[in-house]
């Protein structure tokens, strides 16, 4: 076997990682630039929120780095491979095999049982499941008495956590989640971010997680806020009063 650069060793170490990342919207007069010049690293094994005013960039971030939307200019990597490059053939494999996305809106297929929804990444693949990592997503999202359902046969908690469990099924490099407690109750959002957690300080899980509640933010490793398109702060084990107080500085 080969020895590693030390470049390679590096990279090794990051889930994902944006480099002078630019996303301008619109042309001339209209254009908006969503993202100015954002450089971030995600490294393995880390729980990360995202969090600043309305219209700072945080979902766009979230969209760039996860392949759902392309860059005007800069780089995205997930692991080695760098989004840019790809054509959207291979940026769809890149999605459905290293990258997990939890929406706001859940996202599930209507006719497809709870079960069925979960497995459904890797029934596109073509690919047979870890039974006994698929196991222990059931069972840590407390959803294996309710897999014969179909979505509208369950609470929008029960939902929420079957998209989380359906993002972490193939057990992706990376998980980005938009807003995931956004249509959630208190205690069944306290539930889904402690599912979020665990699979990060149990599993490894690698999670970028954008929100605007600070109590959500405090579950995470760290905290980056962003304004007006760029990284204007990080936060390294963040609690809801400090997150609070920071955001009060943003406008936020």
């Amino acid at each position: 076997m080969n020895a590693e650069s030390p470049e390679s060793v590096q990279m090794a170490g990051f889930a994902a990682r944006a480099s002078d990342a630019v996303k301008v919207y619109g042309t001339g007069e209209a254009a908006v630039r969503a993202l100015d010049g954002v450089t971030v690293e995600f490294g393995h094994g880390q729980y990360t929120a995202i969090m600043g005013p309305s219209g700072s960039g945080k979902s766009t971030l979230l969209h760039c780095m996860a392949g759902l939307d392309r860059l005007t200019s800069g780089q995205v990597f997930i692991g080695e491979s760098e989004l840019g490059s790809l054509n959207e053939k291979a940026l769809t494999r890149l999605r459905r095999d290293k990258v997990g996305f939890v929406f706001q809106a859940y996202n599930l297929v209507p006719t497809l049982t709870a079960l069925e929804n979960i497995t459904l990444p890797m029934d596109i693949a073509g690919r047979d499941p870890d039974q006994a990592w698929l196991d222990t997503v059931i069972d840590t999202i407390g959803i294996r008495d309710r897999l014969k359902h179909v979505p509208s046969q369950l609470s929008g908690g029960q939902q929420q956590r079957v998209a989380a469990g359906r993002a972490l099924s193939s057990r992706p490099e990376i998980v980005f989640a938009d807003e995931p407690t956004g249509n959630l109750d208190s205690k069944s959002g306290a539930e889904l971010l402690e599912f979020l957690q665990r699979a990060v300080t149990e599993f490894g899980q690698t999670i970028v997680m954008v929100t605007h509640d600070p109590v959500a933010a405090g579950y995470a490793n760290r905290v980056l806020f962003l304004a007006d398109g760029r990284i204007v702060d990080e936060m390294d084990a963040p609690t809801p009063d400090r997150v609070l107080d920071r955001m009060k500085t943003l406008g936020g």
